[in-house]
């Protein structure tokens, strides 16, 4: 890229308190012989050349846990952490408001990303890059070769939905600063306070169009159990 293309920062959401995981510490900071599945997140943006830097919001008790992490795995392009809220849409707000705290410029790219995200590939981090300063912004999604039911109380289908009409959002998804600033302010005009991620912030705003990056199937969300056990078994193999 040219000397004067905009800064790329990575924002990795890191706030949660993983209660589906059952475990006694969030699963982003699950470990694997000493390294977190959050260092492995940190590391995959660390290797690509164009991200520049690093911030994660987190819950303050855990502030030195990451910065520890940051420094046993040499992640350079770590910069500070950012205090979480006590829900991911005040964490996002507070990841947003932290940046411009500490004078992030209004044309910077800024990827936001889940932490237990791990296995995100150098390809989708570039592709985000290239479609945000192309189109202005950049989702990953991902179609599914599956079929979609409709079930009311999860017991009973009553139906089904067109999967060539669906995609799966993943993370990241990229802004420049100036439109995340926007976005924050909107939502609170609109008072939103609970959405769920900044996916679906942007759509309860009503901002469009989104530019889709296609994600793949290792790029999965570690939520469950289960998800760690393949994240153990796969984190080994690079698939770069």
């Amino acid at each position: 890229m040219k000397n004067d293309s905009p800064k790329i920062i990575a924002l990795l959401l890191a706030g949660g308190y993983g209660l589906r995981m059952q475990s006694r510490r969030p699963k982003q900071f699950i470990e694997t012989d000493g390294e977190s599945i959050l260092l492995h997140t940190m590391k995959a943006f660390e290797r690509h050349p164009l991200v520049g830097e690093i911030w994660v919001v987190c819950s303050p008790e855990w502030a030195n846990y990451v910065e520890h992490q940051a420094h046993i795995g040499h992640i350079s392009k770590f910069r500070h952490t950012i205090k979480s809220g006590k829900t991911s849409h005040e964490s996002l707000i507070n990841g947003i408001q932290g940046l411009e705290t500490a004078g992030t410029g209004q044309d910077c790219i800024i990827m936001v990303h889940e932490s237990v995200r791990p296995f995100i590939s150098h390809e989708i981090i570039s592709n985000n890059i290239l479609t945000c300063i192309q189109k202005g912004n950049a989702v990953t999604a991902l179609f599914s070769h599956e079929s979609y039911l409709r079930t009311e109380d999860g017991k009973t289908s009553q139906g089904y939905v067109s999967r060539e009409s669906l995609m799966r959002a993943q993370t990241p998804i990229t802004f420049r600063m100036a439109d995340l600033t926007t976005i924050a302010e909107r939502a609170k005009d609109k008072g939103i306070t609970d959405s769920q991620s900044l996916f679906t912030l942007v759509n309860e705003i009503g901002w469009a169009p989104l530019h889709i990056v296609e994600g793949n199937m290792l790029n999965y969300k570690i939520t469950l159990p289960m998800d760690v056990e393949i994240y153990n078994r796969m984190r080994t193999i690079n698939y770069d």
